[in-house]
């Protein structure tokens, strides 16, 4: 099921579910209720607990978008690195050249096509892609270089190799959720407090009280909705993470 899709069907349900109940409250009331009685205090209150409820809403968002896009720059830093490898190999001799261009091609197809989807579902890595980089590794280091260019290839090309490694370690230690289960909790129970706040508001059956009540709660599901897809630092399908490896390695 697509995930637009499950998000219009939550913020139809929440909204359904807002406008069902404020109907039913209005039907239990009887006629001699004065919805003008409301304490002060309630309103204070119900103020309150909404600022404070888009203050940690906030902060959630701008959390999991910074780790996004911190976690996306590595994936970025990794496939460029394999990529100048793959090129700056040029200058070896045919038979080590195509050596490497092959290491590099295997282990971009395996991060691709079998890591990825691992990552995502588990949270880690494979040794199979661990032991692709190490191959990678080996063939690189352990040409000795014959010439002045390939002295000078040589260390970039270390360097490089080096880097993707890097960015394989930061891609692991950001593979899980960047929001915590208690975050989680915190932000379900103030949605949760956030809407049931507008029924002590004494909300009447007013066309224009039940549309900014229903346009309320769908908000609430679609910023819910929001934190949750960028809680996803690589993304929620193997396609929208590994753009940067297909851009540059299409085959």
């Amino acid at each position: 099921m697509s995930e637009w899709l499950v998000l219009l069907l939550a913020m139809a349900a929440v909204c359904a579910v807002v406008l069902a109940i404020t109907v039913l409250k209005e039907r239990r009331v009887g006629e001699d209720y004065d919805p003008s009685e409301t304490p002060d205090v309630i309103e204070y209150m119900t103020m309150m607990i909404g600022v404070v409820y888009a203050i940690v809403l906030g902060l959630a968002i701008a959390g999991v978008w910074e780790s996004r896009g911190a976690a996306q720059d590595e994936v970025r830093r990794e496939a460029q690195a394999l990529y100048e490898v793959s090129e700056r190999a040029a200058a070896y001799p045919p038979p080590v050249r195509d050596r490497i261009r092959a290491d590099v091609e295997a282990y971009v197809d395996h991060v691709v096509h079998r890591e990825w989807r691992v990552m995502l579902d588990e949270g880690e890595l494979t040794e199979r892609g661990d032991d692709l980089l190490r191959t990678l590794r080996l063939d690189v280091v352990r040409h000795e270089p014959r010439g002045e260019v390939e002295a000078q290839t040589y260390q970039p090309l270390v360097d490089q190799v080096a880097a993707v490694s890097d960015a394989r370690g930061a891609r692991e230690q950001n593979a899980g959720p960047a929001l915590p289960g208690v975050v989680w909790f915190g932000l379900v129970l103030g949605a949760v407090v956030t809407v049931g706040l507008v029924f002590t508001l004494q909300i009447r059956r007013s066309p224009r009280e039940l549309l900014l009540s229903g346009l309320f709660s769908m908000l609430i599901a679609f910023l819910l909705f929001l934190v949750w897809d960028l809680d996803a630092p690589f993304g929620r399908t193997v396609a929208e993470g590994t753009q940067a490896f297909t851009d540059l390695f299409p085959g």
